[in-house]
């Protein structure tokens, strides 16, 4: 009576429900419906007209509690239930919950359990087929998705990306949609609510893997989030570390992360690995190696985080020959290649300051000889070192031009030196050896110059063998290997077979 409701309408929920409280009408309701044949008894009655008349009649904030209960009571009619999701579009469901969202997201403080609600019946009535999919995204595409995606609330973005994604679910003109310049904006907004209070369900990473790895825009998304004032296509840019921004790091350590899960299969375009490598080659420049890094990834510096994550990406990118159905994974190393990948990294890793074990015997060394005057940087992230080693290990996979390359330019003894434990950089002596051991594979000729290096002396070998471990080609096959030496059983060390 408070709320002024059609008594008919009362009448026939209190039968429903076989009660006289409108309150309790509802509780008993959901409770029914909450499982499958209570929804289909209910479906039977006509309960969702009902729900959706007094759904109507309540207005907000006034009746909030009871618009709550409606929709808890939709959210379950609607699960699974065809006849209660045909009903609900007949209804003009959606534009009715379209209006409710929009007075709950218009208040100071938005009401994210109304918010989170609606959307969970758009969800569960979304997922019923292409008719109801059009319906909602007739009503929400683009504005009401955008204002929806501002909710900084983790309880608002994982449904609202639930609905999203299954809207354009075998639907490729809403596909083009989303991926144009009003439907990326949606999505920048949903990569922004993300990086602020995270995401509960997989649904947010199925969005960003559509969009940035099965279609090819990820380039246009991650250009959404470049700082004010900074260009995407400028070059020789000065090394500020506001270049990138935290967004476009978020949104790079959960493509590296979806690729990562999904390495047996997931396909990497051309565009998107020279795109990668195109950020990776500018977060060089961009971050000073003056300071070394306290943590591993991420670290809250935007730049160091572009620089970790686009060269993990790399790695996974590198890691994908030999897979089966990725049929064009050698074409993209390949082409990497050739655009400079191994050049730039084999120029950083020498430019870094040695693993501390390999310093040390550097130093024991300079008692012999002159010490040098070579300045080195520090590794701006643990791991990053590792993460280099990665990188050239899986490049050079197989690959006999990669083995070569890394022979002439004189590298082998630098790759060699990463064979050792790092605190500061884990896993790095196990990256190490598979690096080194994909170098000898099949390489005569690299064989050749690893064993040269121990019958010469030269300065790596001490260092190798001041951390227990000597280079041995086997007397039948005349394949190098490194030798743990310092171990009572003298077991082989894992660089060749």
């Amino acid at each position: 009576m408070e709320l002024s409701l059609p008594e008919d309408l009362l009448q026939l929920l209190f039968r429903a429900s076989k009660s006289y409280d409108l309150k309790e009408a509802l509780e008993i309701l959901i409770e029914t419906s909450r499982i499958d044949d209570g929804r289909a008894n209910l479906a039977a009655k006509d309960v969702l007209p009902l729900v959706l008349k007094l759904f109507k009649s309540i207005s907000y904030p006034s009746g909030d509690q009871f618009l709550t209960l409606s929709l808890k009571l939709l959210r379950n009619l609607c699960a699974g239930e065809i006849t209660n999701q045909n009903c609900f579009v007949a209804l003009n469901g959606p534009e009715m919950v379209s209006t409710l969202l929009r007075s709950a997201g218009l208040v100071y403080e938005p009401d994210y359990g109304i918010i989170r609600l609606g959307l969970q019946v758009l969800a569960n009535v979304s997922l019923a087929g292409e008719k109801h999919q059009q319906a909602i995204w007739h009503w929400f595409f683009p504005d009401e998705f955008v204002v929806l995606a501002k909710n900084r609330s983790q309880s608002t973005c994982d449904p609202l990306c639930m609905i999203i994604y299954t809207c354009c679910d075998g639907n490729p003109g809403f596909v083009l949609e989303l991926c144009g310049d009003r439907g990326l904006a949606i999505v920048a907004e949903i990569v922004r609510t993300a990086s602020v209070v995270g995401y509960g369900e997989d649904w947010f990473k199925l969005l960003l893997s559509r969009i940035c790895l099965e279609e090819e825009y990820f380039y246009k998304l991650f250009s959404c989030f470049y700082c004010a004032g900074d260009s995407e296509n400028s070059e020789g840019i000065s090394s500020s570390s506001d270049l990138f921004s935290t967004e476009q790091a978020y949104l790079l350590s959960t493509v590296s992360e979806i690729l990562n899960e999904r390495l047996e299969d997931i396909s990497v375009s051309i565009d998107f690995a020279l795109c990668v490598f195109g950020i990776f080659k500018r977060s060089v420049g961009v971050v000073d190696f003056v300071s070394r890094g306290n943590s591993g990834l991420p670290t809250g510096s935007a730049a160091v985080d572009v620089l970790g994550y686009s060269l993990t990406i790399l790695r996974d990118t590198c890691a994908l020959h030999g897979k089966g159905g990725l049929y064009h994974s050698v074409d993209v190393v390949d082409t990497l290649l050739s655009n400079g990948l191994l050049e730039l990294l084999l120029f950083v890793l020498h430019d870094l300051e040695p693993p501390p074990m390999i310093k040390k015997a550097m130093k024991q060394n300079e008692n012999h000889e002159p010490a040098s005057s070579r300045s080195y940087k520090p590794c701006p992230y643990k791991g990053f070192r590792r993460d280099i080693v990665a990188v050239i290990g899986n490049c050079a996979f197989q690959r006999n031009n990669v083995q070569d390359e890394i022979r002439q330019k004189d590298m082998i003894p630098l790759l060699l030196q990463q064979c050792v434990t790092d605190e500061d950089n884990p896993f790095l002596r196990e990256w190490g050896l598979w690096c080194v051991r994909n170098l000898l594979e099949g390489n005569v000729e690299n064989q050749k110059a690893v064993a040269e290096l121990e019958l010469q002396g030269t300065v790596q070998v001490p260092e190798l063998s001041g951390l227990g471990l000597r280079v041995e080609v086997d007397s039948n096959t005349r394949r190098a290997r490194l030798v743990n030496v310092s171990s009572t059983d003298d077991k082989d060390a894992s660089l060749g077979s």
